[in-house]
């Protein structure tokens, strides 16, 4: 499981001045390979990166990007192998929908006494930026600009942020997400207009029904229902009290889960634990499948909240694997936030020194036939990312980032459901008070690492607001 995203679709846009076809006529060719030899191979880990050579007429650029939008691309990546006049890119900049990344990089590492001519002309690319960069700004057309060397520490990493992030915001105006049931009533933090999701975001939503996710596990293989339970056995510890009828239960609902994800080409979900109960056919929730399709990709988010859903199939777009999450209690004398939630985690973010426990709930939390099994999710310690998307102040999107700690707690034994501990890097209190100042919701996305640069990126390109807690 942990299923990693697609590699970020990256044109390069590579310019150079026409006049040099007559003055260096070899210039061009040699910048090409450069490109194609060093630099390529270098963005290979982190992008599928296309390269149709370099251009330097305005119509040869105008069909290159064009090109590009109708290949897929997540982004243009512009480099200027040598000056090129900003006007002729511009008209094509202006129209591409594709986020920009204007790089500022060059292949020679240093200026000393062995510098001439010919290294001057193949490594001045400089000015062409500034150019570019002066002349996009007066325009209007929102670009990225990085400057480094393929030799710099991070270089790459920080091309990565900005792909990443590019293919998020592009993955976001295709994504699918479903509703099972209905919102929690009378919860309005994540309350949404779903023609200004659409409009917005372009996620889609579709209305799911409990009763076919009943016929759906009804209806399950019975050979695809001892496999999944073959899986449950071999990768968890099961509780001594499971029984046969538990776990028959909890694999057809996985398995009924599963295929209306499939059969609906949906990225992200929620569901409302109460309407399952209002149909007297449940056997159980689909506590288990969610925590395990989230660590395949799928996004999630409890109580019917779509705007939830989304962000944690952004997050784990971003920076996998992701987990859905919800603060649950204050440790004020630990400087800390107990985080839990009814059974799902994604699994994939648990800690590798012991085996997930495989339980169920002392009480069921609504009315099913079977009892509701869970894992019982601890997370593995270390740096994280807080991230909640909200709604702000006259509609605008904002995203919220902390970076936050997870620390070594868990799995406790008289809880039955994923949980775990997290630090702020502020007085907790501080930190919690400008988390609600900042409008964030109480349901979240939590992952490993530091986010917040691709977050900060990803919210340029959505226009949406960025706040960052502590």
């Amino acid at each position: 499981m942990n299923a990693q995203p697609p590699k970020p679709r990256v044109g390069v846009l590579a310019l150079t001045l026409e006049l040099y076809e007559q003055l260096a006529p070899g210039l061009r060719e040699g910048r090409e390979n450069w490109l194609r030899q060093t630099v390529l191979p270098a963005l290979a880990p982190v992008a599928d990166v296309c390269l149709a050579g370099a251009a330097y007429r305005r119509e040869a650029i105008d069909a290159l990007v064009a090109d590009y939008e109708a290949s897929g691309v997540d982004a243009l990546l512009v480099v200027c192998l040598t000056y090129s006049p900003s006007q002729a890119a511009l008209p094509a900049l202006r129209r591409t929908r594709l986020p920009v990344l204007l790089w500022n990089t060059q292949e020679l590492w240093a200026v000393d006494s062995s510098f001439n001519g010919d290294k001057m002309v193949e490594n001045h690319g400089v000015h062409g930026t500034q150019d570019l960069a002066n002349v996009l700004l007066r325009s209007g057309v929102p670009f990225h600009y990085v400057t480094s060397h393929l030799r710099d520490d991070g270089a790459v990493s920080q091309l990565e942020d900005f792909f990443r992030a590019a293919s998020t915001a592009a993955g976001l105006r295709r994504c699918r997400l479903g509703l099972l049931g209905y919102p929690f009533p009378g919860m309005g933090d994540f309350a949404v207009d779903t023609t200004h999701l659409a409009s917005t975001l372009g996620c889609t939503w579709q209305s799911l029904s409990v009763e076919e996710y009943n016929e759906r596990a009804a209806g399950a293989a019975p050979a695809e229902v001892e496999q999944l339970k073959s899986v449950y056995r071999q990768s968890y510890a099961l509780a001594e009290d499971l029984t046969e009828a538990d776990l028959d239960a909890t694999a057809r609902a996985e398995f009924s889960l599963r295929a209306m994800v499939a059969d609906h080409r949906l990225d992200a979900l929620s569901y409302q634990f109460l309407a399952f109960g209002e149909d007297q056919r449940t056997a159980t929730l689909p506590f288990v499948a969610m925590s395990r399709m989230m660590a395949d990709g799928v996004g999630f988010a409890g109580e019917g909240d779509l705007v939830g859903a989304a962000g944690t199939w952004l997050l784990n777009r971003l920076c996998p694997p992701a987990s859905f999450n919800e603060i649950f209690t204050i440790d004020f004398q630990g400087n800390g936030l107990f985080v839990s939630h009814m059974g799902e985690a994604n699994v994939a973010m648990a800690r590798k020194d012991c085996e997930v426990p495989l339980v169920a709930r002392p009480q069921p939390i609504t009315r099913t036939r079977c009892r509701q099994l869970a894992l019982v999710t601890a997370f593995a310690p270390g740096p994280a990312t807080l991230c909640a998307v909200a709604l702000g102040p006259e509609n605008r999107w904002r995203l919220i980032a902390s970076q936050v700690d997870i620390v070594d707690f868990g799995p406790l034994p008289g809880l039955p459901v994923p949980h775990g501990k997290m630090t702020t890097r502020i007085d907790v209190r501080d930190w919690l008070t400008a988390y609600a100042q900042a409008g964030g919701p109480h349901h979240h996305a939590l992952c490993w690492g530091d986010a917040r640069p691709r977050l900060k990126t990803l919210a340029r390109l959505l226009d949406a607001d960025y706040c960052e807690v502590g």
